[in-house]
């Protein structure tokens, strides 16, 4: 019972974070349930009964979420453009990755906020930083942070994107697979796709969904490091605690729609569902989220995700000219 307020509280802004992520798509439910969070808690301040409930829904409902989204990852769909598509899709992530540590380095970013930003610009923006922060224990500060630049940045490329590829000339398969490698949330791949043509859209589209599924080793990679490091620092682990068995349980709701047995009525379902869940677990998460703490990093954040998001564009470009591809 302790917990109700807080979930009613959590679930009211997914709510209105949905409305309003349907009005305006390109920004999305999730960012607007991160914000309506944050000036809730900044502003007028969210009592201490509240506190279980947000909890519950920043940990586990968040974990749900992912789990339910593996439903709308049908991995036959996606195989012949997927696996064309492959070879460009690991350099950018490599690339984002290598970005993000060496410049999160030089910028001196705490190391949980590199492989947030890393992974969101790799992967796939907010669900991708949503499935690995709660394997790398990352704060909620860090998480809305990371949230917030990821964002700014899908905002630029629905517009820029289009625009650069034109001036390019790049053909609808170049521009779908430009755009699927290269920007960070789904929405924003699909709303520069269409914006290029129906042929650059539906192209990017199918890349987007074969890199989100990249979420599922890169997350279980990440989990092999923190067990690692915890093992060497000499502190007690238990694999079966730290081991993040939503990210196995997603894989198992992505088979079990690539088999065909699940109706498209349910798997529509399951899809909006995830989305709404991963709405209350981000408003949760705006509202424990000090708004002061993130001042205090100052514009470092946004730096990294600029100078990493431009190495990825930049490569996907360059290994696509090299392959003859555009």
């Amino acid at each position: 019972m302790n917990k109700i307020k807080g979930l009613i509280l959590t679930g009211l802004i997914a709510v209105i974070a949905t409305v309003l992520g349907n009005f305006f798509p390109i920004i999305g439910g999730a960012v607007f349930a991160v914000i309506i969070g944050l000036l809730l808690k900044n502003t007028i301040g969210v009592g201490a009964d509240f506190q279980p409930g947000i909890k519950l829904a920043a940990k586990k409902i968040l974990q749900w979420s992912i789990i339910l989204l593996g439903f709308s990852l049908n991995i036959q769909d996606i195989g012949q453009t997927g696996i064309s598509s492959l070879g460009v899709t690991l350099i950018t992530i490599s690339v984002a990755f290598l970005s993000a540590f060496l410049v999160g380095k030089w910028l001196k970013i705490p190391s949980n906020l590199k492989i947030l930003v890393g992974v969101g610009t790799a992967i796939c923006g907010g669900s991708a930083i949503a499935a690995v922060s709660p394997i790398i224990e990352a704060e909620e500060d860090e998480v809305a942070l990371s949230i917030s630049t990821i964002f700014l940045f899908n905002v630029i490329a629905v517009f820029l994107f289009p625009f650069l590829g034109h001036l390019l000339h790049l053909s609808d398969a170049g521009f779908g697979l430009w755009a699927g490698t290269a920007i960070n949330d789904t929405s924003s791949v699909v709303a520069a796709g269409y914006s290029y043509s129906e042929a650059a859209g539906d192209y990017a589209t199918i890349v987007k969904l074969t890199r989100a599924t990249l979420i599922i080793p890169i997350s279980l990679l990440i989990a092999g490091i923190q067990i690692y490091k915890k093992k060497q620092s000499s502190e007690k682990v238990s694999i079966k605690q730290i081991f993040p068995w939503f990210i196995l349980w997603f894989l198992v709701a992505s088979i079990i729609s690539s088999t065909g047995v699940l109706p498209a009525g349910f798997i529509a379902m399951t899809k909006t569902a995830s989305l709404f869940m991963i709405a209350m677990a981000l408003g949760a998460i705006g509202l424990t989220a000090n708004f002061k703490e993130m001042i205090k990093t100052g514009p470092k954040p946004i730096l990294l995700g600029l100078i990493t998001w431009f190495f990825v564009a930049a490569s996907s470009l360059l290994v696509q000219l090299l392959q003859g591809q555009l």
